[in-house]
């Protein structure tokens, strides 16, 4: 008998929790939080984008679409929400610095390969890299940052050099918990707009996979991936530079957007008898 379509967006929610889960355990979350958690974001999205157009959204509406009392939909909806401003911006300005590292022609050598940098002094230093594209956040602080994940290393008391193709926090979990939020999310978007658009409105979304592989042919294929995908992101990276009004002012044009492409590795032992 055919499954209906809520039996396999259950199945497919259970999916996503499980891992989920992991994490949450494995950082003290429990049961009790993580469902105060999802019955704000239930309340939020309810009221910001289940409305009826020209109506305001009234507390009795967001209770019967989500299925909670309208004492608990006054007491949600009357909270400040948290927000990790500070941990997203450390993280984004971060990333900001290397790539501004890897693309900028004044902090590139005659190769086009990032530069040795002075730490300060001179306009082509760090400090000088840190202002243009982290503004007035200090210079050293942003360096013990990067020195910390492994991102630069220090050569001597006045001299640095790039030592990652990428910004990928090691040594903050605040950060790398920060970015399992926004890319989790944007991956949960794409397949949501999919869900609904037709050809050729769709958004790419592809995967290949295989799941009958000798543990020997995973390392090279590890290998091969993060090459690959970091020439394409790169190549991506440049491209989107050129268009984005943040790193070329004078760039024309209607409407503020966000796009980018993610790409992720993952493998995971079957047994004779799982099924994915």
């Amino acid at each position: 008998m055919q499954k209906s379509k809520h039996q396999v967006l259950a199945a497919a929610i259970g999916r996503i929790l499980k891992p989920l889960i992991r994490i949450l355990l494995r950082n003290g979350i429990s049961y009790g939080t993580f469902a105060d958690i999802a019955k704000s974001q239930f309340i939020d999205v309810a009221r910001n984008e289940f409305s009826i157009e020209g109506r305001k959204q009234s507390v009795s509406r967001v209770s019967v679409i989500t299925g909670l009392t309208r004492k608990e939909v006054r007491r949600v909806a009357g909270r400040n929400p948290s927000e990790e401003h500070e941990t997203a911006e450390r993280y984004n300005r971060a990333a900001r610095v290397v790539a501004g590292w890897r693309r900028d022609a004044d902090f590139l050598d005659q190769k086009g390969k990032p530069m040795l940098l002075s730490i300060s002094g001179n306009s082509n230093s760090f400090q000088e890299l840190v202002r243009r594209y982290s503004g007035d956040v200090p210079y050293r602080a942003v360096l013990d940052e990067l020195e910390g994940d492994g991102s630069v290393e220090r050569l001597d008391e006045n001299r640095v050099k790039l030592t990652q193709r990428a910004y990928l926090p090691k040594a903050d979990e605040s950060m790398k918990l920060h970015i399992l939020g926004v890319d989790t999310a944007l991956l949960i978007d794409t397949i949501d707009h999919n869900l609904k658009a037709d050809h050729p409105f769709t958004r790419f979304q592809r995967k290949v996979l295989y799941d009958n592989l000798p543990d020997e042919a995973l390392p090279e294929f590890r290998r091969l991936s993060s090459k690959a995908a970091q020439k394409l992101l790169e190549k991506f990276d440049t491209w989107l530079s050129h268009q984005d009004r943040d790193t070329r002012p004078g760039i024309q044009g209607s409407g503020r957007n966000m796009t980018g492409i993610g790409i992720y590795y993952f493998e995971k032992p079957l047994s004779d008898r799982e099924e994915d």
